[in-house]
């Protein structure tokens, strides 16, 4: 396939098309973790602003939040900078926006599926635990969370799969990732085809490396799988 020199073009757009989803996908645990005790917590102060977090979230194409926060947040910030008397325009960093917007996207989701997994495991373990001394933060990190990540790392497996094609949103943006490489190599030499190919063939192989770790994690979090290496 004759890219005629833009070849190099798509590699780099495709290793920026990997940290944007990397990076988003830090947040977006943080962010999902955060959200799904919140959502299983008894204050209403906490489950209601998480609910409507989640609700309003999943309910909006990711293409409009990536847009919201790029655009919208320099309008934010210069609203926030005339407070002090600057009037110039302010640009929100288009990587810093995509993965923003990205990790916000994907937290919602992954709220959900800690929450399932946290809703999975028996109560009796948390008693359990404080009943042979533990304090509540250990016996979240020492009990709860190994078997959280057991329990989630199918469904977030899945979603990482999406949110790296979802990468493809923040072009829209002027963001380099791999999508734009492929719309520059294609605009200057009027190969579309070629181009757009190679961009799906990289995406592919990105999914597959994702689907074999996803495997891998899941097999390594089996309990049995942990005895057999012991």
């Amino acid at each position: 396939m004759d890219l005629e020199g833009f070849g190099h073009l798509l590699l780099s757009g495709a290793w920026v098309t990997v940290e944007i989803a990397l990076c988003s996908l830090v947040l977006g645990l943080i962010i999902g973790i955060v959200g799904a005790l919140a959502k299983l917590s008894s204050s209403p102060f906490l489950y209601v602003p998480a609910t409507l977090y989640t609700t309003i979230v999943r309910g909006i194409p990711e293409l409009l939040l990536v847009l919201t926060i790029y655009f919208g947040g320099a309008q934010f910030l210069m609203w926030i900078s005339s407070f002090w008397g600057y009037e110039g325009y302010i640009e929100v960093n288009a990587f810093a926006a995509g993965v923003t917007a990205l990790a916000i996207a994907f937290g919602a989701y992954s709220t959900e599926v800690f929450r399932m997994a946290l809703l999975e495991i028996p109560k009796g373990q948390w008693e359990s635990a404080q009943a042979m001394g533990l304090s509540p933060r250990q016996t979240f990190f020492r009990i709860i969370v190994p078997q959280i990540w057991r329990l989630a790392i199918p469904g977030l497996g899945n979603l990482f799969q999406v949110l790296l094609k979802d990468t493809a949103l923040v072009s829209v943006i002027g963001l380099n990732e791999l999508m734009r490489q492929a719309a520059v190599g294609s605009a200057s030499t009027k190969q579309p085809f070629d181009f757009y190919l190679a961009a799906a063939i990289l995406y592919l192989l990105l999914t597959l490396i994702a689907t074999g770790i996803s495997a891998w994690l899941e097999k390594l979090s089996k309990p049995e799988m942990r005895r057999a290496k012991a």
